[in-house]
């Protein structure tokens, strides 16, 4: 059956409405006004915001929902985050990782995401089973989320002895992308060897690079640099991801100018996290406290393209968070001081049209011949959608309404 939508509040028309025709999974009409069948099932959007569904590239879904079941991160820092996980992680079981990386898809999809990236834990204290848990994730919740899968030696590659050979055993069992964490290692010489590894696994399987790079306020890890090299050395521009950044915040200006033009360069994507890092960063600090977050609007001003991502929710590195985008855009917003009109909308861009080019999505947006992954929210502008929080009425994932949403409220006076 045909859906269409009508009286869709469009960013991309200028926030004027228009009907979008959707068959077989696909949008096959856009106009100012489209008329309908007995065949064809429709939805008013009675003028508010439609927008491609969300896509979160940047989560951690092995270790979501984690906190019940251990000790507290009394420091509140990123290095005892990293620690408590390590008892759990020596038992987690195939079907614990499921519910808990479950309940996190079902959140995401009902706050209008369809797609997200994850890392997931590569060492030799859990070995492969938490790939494995996701790996049945991603069958299990395929209809309403797709799921591409991080390879992330958090532990360091070669301070963890094994973990090289558990990557590139990770790629031949389903994971899909390279990830690594650099500055965790404890030596420059380890960390440039750390990337390279990264780098002749991803050759060998002509797969994408998305790492964790100087996730710190120390000006000391300057591994970014040696990312932005390789990438260029081994010919893979547009295929790498660097999130987190933090120390590029904490490097003098030149410094930071200089390397800034390297990731240009390189045409590496960039995401940053500030609901984690506003909370992880700085916890040692006097005042005035580092907040922890890379430089977002230097980058934007370079044209390199900027994402943002949930990263923890409900963990050891974040007690809060609900899969919801919008309320990372909101937090992104006042970390970044982004609230200008143009800012606004770059905003709502981040985890759409931004993280869409991570992904390196050909068939994505509000356009003929584009999958219909779409969310109808209770908003008219993308600053109200940032502001107000709303509900997602309808989210649809290649033309089928996955999630549906609505909010009663009364107000009694007198």
């Amino acid at each position: 059956m045909e859906l269409l939508l009508k009286n869709c509040l469009l960013r991309e028309k200028n926030y004027q409405k228009w009907d979008i025709k959707v068959k077989d999974g696909k949008i096959i009409e856009l106009a100012e006004e489209i008329e309908s069948d007995k065949q064809t099932k429709v939805i008013d959007a009675t003028g508010k915001l439609v927008s491609p569904a969300f896509i979160d590239p940047h989560i951690h879904l092995d270790k979501t929902m984690i906190d019940d079941v251990v000790r507290a991160n009394e420091s509140g820092t990123l290095k005892e985050a990293i620690e408590i996980i390590w008892d759990k992680k020596k038992n987690y079981t195939i079907d614990d990782i499921v519910e808990r990386a479950g309940k996190a898809i079902e959140m995401g999809v009902k706050n209008g995401t369809t797609r997200m990236r994850t890392h997931v834990d590569v060492d030799t204290i859990g070995g492969l089973l938490p790939l494995e848990g996701l790996i049945k994730t991603r069958e299990k919740y395929q209809d309403i989320m797709d799921i591409e899968i991080i390879s992330f030696p958090q532990e360091g590659i070669i301070q963890d002895p094994g973990t090289e050979e558990l990557m590139w055993e990770a790629m031949e069992k389903g994971a899909d992308i390279v990830g690594g964490m650099p500055a965790n290692e404890k030596t420059p010489a380890d960390s440039l060897r750390h990337v390279e590894i990264a780098f002749e696994i991803a050759k060998e399987y002509d797969a994408d690079i998305d790492m964790h790079v100087d996730e710190t306020d120390d000006p000391f890890y300057r591994t970014l640099e040696m990312v932005a090299d390789k990438t260029i050395e081994y010919g893979w521009e547009g295929r790498v991801t660097a999130g987190h950044t933090c120390a590029l915040a904490a490097y003098d200006d030149h410094y930071a100018e200089y390397v800034m033009d390297k990731v240009k360069a390189a045409g590496i994507h960039m995401i940053t996290n500030p609901v984690t890092n506003l909370v992880l960063q700085g916890r040692k600090d006097n005042q005035p406290i580092r907040r922890g977050i890379t430089r977002v609007k230097e980058l934007m001003a370079r044209n390199i393209n900027v994402s943002y991502g949930q990263d923890c929710v409900k963990d050891t590195f974040y007690p809060y968070g609900q899969c919801d985008l919008m309320e990372v855009a909101l937090v992104t917003a006042h970390a970044a001081q982004l609230t200008l009109p143009d800012e606004i909308e770059y905003l709502f861009d981040m985890p759409t049209y931004n993280a869409a080019k991570i992904l390196k999505l050909s068939d994505y947006g509000i356009k003929v011949g584009a999958r219909a992954d779409l969310v109808i929210l209770d908003a008219y502008t993308a600053r109200d959608a940032i502001r107000l929080q709303p509900d997602c009425l309808y989210v649809m994932k290649e033309g089928k309404i996955i999630a549906q949403n609505s909010r009663k409220s009364q107000l009694f006076r007198g």
